[in-house]
């Protein structure tokens, strides 16, 4: 009996210096917080998707508070986390939806495959050992690195061979767009409206184009010369559009002969 008494008597002993020493070094070791950074943090969808470029929302959080990064840079969270964050900074952010849009149509029954490729199933892997395994050296690999990091549904791989986005889920988070070793997948204002060009081919040589893509742009120049508002130009061989002067009008839609342009 007496054993088990001292045991007891030990270690409630041991028990209470152990709390007396956590308590102390709890205060001598406390780091405070912002509680800005907590009000962020609460406003944040917590996706932890990274599309704002820091590690998660933790880090965004702390860079919006600390002034390093604007108010406004959770895509993911789209317009009204947008207005949270700006409404704990105090400050009026310039909110721009977007959602990513592909820049090629280089599907299965389009862009002609050099071979049987039999490698890593990935289109980074596809890129680095053979630069495409298409005839067409800037197409869609068709592999779906973007599908994979994709963190909210809004890719999937059509039968085409075409990665598709469901602009109703994507956030404009830009993990996709960071994924494409080609380069195809962009930002699009979601006010925008006008014509976009499906392709990013910028070999100068029409036949060559023709030869690995039924669908690709030829640098003709038919879509610039038929803009009446001078909206379009071509740039490195792409038609750019610049929606401010575009007025949705169609007439370099219906100019370009491969029909890489579409309104939308």
């Amino acid at each position: 009996m007496t054993v088990i008494l001292y045991t007891l008597a030990v270690s409630a002993s041991l028990a209470l210096i152990l709390g007396f020493l956590l308590g102390f070094f709890k205060k001598i070791f406390f780091v405070e917080t912002d509680p800005t950074v907590a009000k962020i943090r609460e406003s944040l969808p917590g996706a932890n998707c990274g599309g704002c470029g820091y590690p998660g929302c933790d880090g965004f959080a702390q860079a919006v508070a600390a002034g390093e990064a604007p108010a406004t840079g959770c895509t993911a969270g789209g317009r009204e986390t947008a207005e949270k964050v700006c409404a704990v900074m105090g400050v009026a952010g310039n909110i721009v939806e977007t959602v990513a849009v592909l820049a090629c149509q280089g599907s299965k029954d389009h862009a002609i495959p050099k071979g049987f490729y039999s490698g890593v199933q990935t289109c980074r892997a596809a890129k680095l050992s053979t630069n495409s395994i298409k005839m067409c050296a800037w197409a869609c690999q068709g592999l779906g690195d973007c599908v994979a990091v994709c963190r909210f549904d809004a890719l999937h791989m059509g039968d085409d061979g075409l990665p598709h986005v469901d602009e109703e889920k994507c956030t404009g988070c830009g993990m996709c767009i960071t994924e494409c070793p080609q380069n195809l997948l962009v930002h699009f204002n979601k006010t925008d409206k006008g014509a976009f060009a499906r392709c990013n081919n910028r070999n100068p040589n029409k036949p060559q184009i023709l030869k690995g893509c039924k669908v690709g742009c030829i640098k003709c120049g038919k879509c610039e010369k038929a803009c009446q508002v001078d909206a379009i130009h071509l740039v490195n061989g792409i038609p750019v559009v610049d929606y401010e002067k575009c007025n949705s009008c169609g007439d370099c839609v219906a100019a370009c002969p491969t029909n890489v342009l579409y309104l939308r």
